[in-house]
């Protein structure tokens, strides 16, 4: 098993107990007590865990209530989505990640005549009747905390699929780069990457300065990213120094 799978796999386990012993967690994965404790610590460290004695316990962001997380800085996300819609011209092929920011976005295309891949089932319910979208819906194992569909069915359909603009959204970012959850949504959304001419990233400001399980790409990656006014002004200077167009939003 992979590192970063291992380590999904054991913020799922004790996302959905609550609390897990040591015991539980060595029987389940099935390696060595020290390998646990390693990435024991290094959840504790990116905040999604709390080391107790003989366990650990969840305090990170659930991923069971999209809705929830959906309103959460809800004015800002529209605000984003707006803006971005705004970029997409008519005609245009459009890739959308899942995600409750790149949903925002989506409501805001209805209307347009265009292209639009997504993993994303809460984003194909949205627009599976709209007449002006031609929609192409990529499979794969559906996550049931999200609705995205990920793994190698989805990069194999990615790997056919060239769009003029990916808009993605993240789990967090610091100076290293790109973080999101999951190793095989990280795995899906790197194909994603290598299937668009521009890559925009849309966030709020709050997941900027935090990282999450697993490492998609380095900031430089990103040709775009979209946040809301109360982005810091070290943070404006980190991504206009990478060679990324910062669009700051107001809110």
């Amino acid at each position: 098993m992979l590192l970063d799978e291992r380590r999904s796999n054991i913020l799922q386990i004790i996302e959905e107990k609550g609390f897990v012993s040591l015991q539980q967690l060595v029987d389940s994965i099935g390696t060595s007590e020290s390998t646990i404790r390693r990435d024991l610590e290094y959840l504790d460290g990116i905040s999604q865990i709390r080391r107790t004695r003989g366990g650990a316990a969840y305090v990170g962001e659930s991923l069971t209530a999209f809705d929830d997380r959906r309103l959460s800085a809800l004015k800002q996300k529209e605000q984003i989505a707006k803006f971005v819609a705004n970029l997409i011209q008519p005609g245009e092929a459009v890739l959308l990640d899942g995600g409750t920011t790149t949903l925002e976005v989506a409501r805001k295309l209805v209307g347009k005549s265009l292209q639009v891949v997504t993993n994303s089932i809460p984003i194909i319910n949205l627009l599976v009747n709209q007449p002006n979208i031609e929609l192409i819906a990529i499979g794969g194992y559906v996550y049931p905390k999200t609705g995205v569909a990920l793994g190698p069915i989805a990069v194999a359909a990615l790997e056919r699929v060239h769009v003029r603009r990916l808009i993605m959204s993240v789990g967090g970012i610091t100076q290293s780069g790109l973080f999101n959850s999951n190793a095989l949504l990280v795995e899906t959304e790197r194909q994603m990457l290598k299937s668009a001419e521009e890559v925009i990233v849309v966030t709020d400001s709050t997941k900027l300065g935090h990282s999450a399980l697993t490492k998609l790409c380095s900031i430089d990656a990103v040709d775009r990213l979209v946040v809301d006014a109360d982005i810091s002004e070290q943070w404006q200077k980190t991504i206009t120094d990478a060679g990324v167009k910062l669009d700051i939003v107001p809110s």
